[in-house]
């Protein structure tokens, strides 16, 4: 008999842990939400303003004697609201809206898209920026899989954005020198002789024509092929 009811007492306090235990688990996550929640009031408060009020007075004028500029009175002057949009939030306040923040899919070109399109398109605005750099220290992205090689292009990122990707092909008939030379394998030398056949001829009717041109041979347009047209 004491026996069982030693067990009962048992099931009992077992039951009563797993209850407390379960209200503990539940407390602590409304406890991070609540606590989560705040931090981001705080932080969003903390910040610069959407809308900031500007005082609007007469501007400086110069002293008739002096010639000393004077600051100017405040009487005549306005306050006035002006709205500040894409305000300089803090880090957290930035990720959440980052995580909020709808994606978008459109046609774009990796070599000429912008902060705000990269970051409508998915990316943050710290790896946005990392495409932004890329370029301005002289990097193109030539072809697609150029893309999908960079560090902040996830892979599920690049097989969302693929059909997205338009990178114009050079045209033989348009291009100068210097596009001539950013193609892989072409070289400041081949360039120039491009400009100068195409002159020659009266302009390209084909990429095969490319041949023609001395020590321009098949491997070398099999490297560009993809990435010339004529017009």
């Amino acid at each position: 008999m004491a026996k069982k009811t030693g067990q009962k007492n048992s099931s009992a306090v077992f039951k009563v842990g797993a209850i407390a235990l379960t209200f503990m688990i539940l407390g602590f996550q409304v406890a991070l939400f609540v606590h989560r929640a705040a931090v981001l009031r705080i932080e969003a408060n903390r910040d610069v303003p959407d809308t900031v009020y500007v005082y609007v007075g007469r501007p400086a004028e110069a002293t008739a004697d002096s010639g000393e500029t004077v600051a100017a009175e405040p009487a005549g002057g306005a306050v006035v609201a002006v709205e500040h949009h894409d305000a300089v939030h803090s880090e957290i306040v930035e990720e959440v809206r980052r995580e909020r923040r709808k994606v978008e899919n459109f046609r774009f070109d990796p070599n000429t898209a912008g902060m705000a399109d990269l970051q409508r398109l998915g990316f943050s605005e710290k790896q946005a920026r990392s495409i932004v750099n890329y370029r301005l220290k002289g990097g193109r992205f030539r072809r697609k899989s150029d893309f999908a090689k960079s560090f902040v292009v996830s892979d599920s990122v690049f097989a969302r954005l693929e059909p997205y990707i338009d990178i114009p092909l050079v045209d033989i008939n348009s291009a100068d020198s210097a596009a001539f030379d950013a193609l892989p394998g072409i070289g400041p030398y081949f360039a120039s002789q491009m400009v100068l056949y195409r002159a020659k001829i009266g302009g390209y009717t084909s990429v095969e024509q490319l041949m023609d041109i001395p020590r321009f041979d098949e491997e070398r347009l099999a490297g560009i092929r993809d990435l010339i047209e004529v017009r």
